[in-house]
């Protein structure tokens, strides 16, 4: 990777290569020094004191940064995802450095450049994962993606909130549907970041004796709807799941989209199973969820790349509204967001990434196998 630096012709991006590559070494060989004195009392040294007045070189800030990171609080040392990081892994960490160099450039070449990262994150994620003419919001909080497309939701089907806030909702109370199997605390979330009382939220019964125990009821939604819709609610909102937290079971999306279609209601899926969007073979119930107005992916996780964003795809026609909403910036700051996505995804490649993605799968259904039989010998 060094001898690759050296034909870089800004030196000042060369530079930074090296520095974190030479950071990771450094962190690594402490991670591996700690573990070798594990049970040994850390000297006083160790601890922090007084900000130095002649300034400290990198080796000793990094020395405390692997202190602090391996305290002597901890009984013993843990794992961490530094030392197994990989070369995709520093890929991922050099776009927040990169990202904080980009933005010192002149605005006319920062504009240019950031929008050319937006848009080939988003159209490449748009391709994978089978989402045609979406566009892209890129966040840290994986349930801030959501939130923000409640709000344009709320904006959408409330014309007047712009100019009259709240005061709209008093005489039509919008009404979020979440599956009883949705993953805990995101409807008190949603509330806290809406501004919304608690009973917006709509929570819907899975099926218990028909189908799987952990899919929305889909005839029990609509009887809730039509609840609402007598009692003079808005059905605003509802989030259905590609595989649940619990269990990873897939709701009926088709029906689901059916229904939100025949009421006006917009349909956002979330889910490990949108992951498999992106190989040749894709269950009828997961395709399904192309069809949605919105969904969130987490490529951190699923590809194994640290410090990457969530992205939510969604798709509306009215820029707007996706500005007042929080899912479009003008700010450089926000679209450099997808930056270490966008170095991520050119270093995995295509065939790289369905490969970690076939590789997740293969594993997970290894793991199901295994509590099968788990199950089979407890019966017995």
């Amino acid at each position: 990777m060094d001898a690759s630096l050296e034909k870089i012709a800004d030196p000042t991006l060369a530079e930074m290569g090296k520095n974190l590559k030479e950071a990771m070494r450094m962190l690594e060989n402490s991670h591996r020094r700690a573990e070798e004195e594990n049970g040994k009392k850390r000297v006083l040294e160790d601890i922090p004191g007084p900000l130095q007045g002649s300034g400290q070189d990198m080796v000793s800030i990094l020395q405390l940064v692997q202190n602090l990171m391996h305290g002597e609080d901890d009984e013993e040392p843990q794992s961490t995802r530094i030392h197994n990081i990989g070369e995709q892994g520093h890929m991922a960490l050099l776009g927040h450095s990169l990202g904080a160099y980009i933005s010192t450039l002149d605005k006319d070449k920062l504009r240019k450049l950031t929008t050319r990262i937006l848009s080939d994150t988003t159209l490449w994620l748009c391709r994978i994962f089978r989402y045609e003419n979406g566009c892209a919001y890129f966040h840290e909080e994986e349930r801030e993606g959501l939130a923000k497309i409640c709000r344009l939701a709320i904006h959408s089907r409330y014309e007047d909130f712009v100019v009259d806030g709240f005061n709209v909702l008093h005489n039509k109370k919008p009404v979020i549907y979440l599956s009883a199997a949705a993953r805990p605390g995101l409807g008190q979330y949603l509330c806290n970041q809406l501004g919304l009382p608690f009973p917006s939220l709509c929570r819907v019964p899975c099926n218990t004796m028909f189908g799987s125990q952990h899919q929305m009821d889909v005839a029990f939604l609509e009887k809730l709807i039509k609840d609402d819709l007598e009692q003079g609610r808005l059905p605003l909102l509802l989030v259905a799941n590609a595989g649940t937290a619990a269990v990873g079971h897939t709701d009926k999306i088709g029906r689901l989209k059916e229904l939100c279609e025949q009421y006006g209601i917009w349909l956002h899926v979330e889910g490990v199973n949108l992951a498999t969007l992106a190989l040749g073979y894709v269950s009828s119930s997961v395709l399904a969820a192309t069809k949605c107005d919105s969904m969130t992916l987490t490529p951190g996780p699923w590809l194994g790349l640290p410090a990457v964003p969530a992205v939510t795809l969604y798709k509306h026609d009215d820029p707007a509204l996706t500005l007042v909403a929080g899912l479009t910036s003008n700010k450089p700051a926000d679209k450099l967001r997808a930056l270490p996505l966008w170095l991520s995804l050119q270093y995995l490649g295509l065939d790289g990434i369905v490969e970690r993605l076939k590789h997740g799968c293969q594993l997970s259904q290894r793991l199901q196998e295994s509590l099968k039989k788990v199950n089979h010998i407890k019966i017995l």
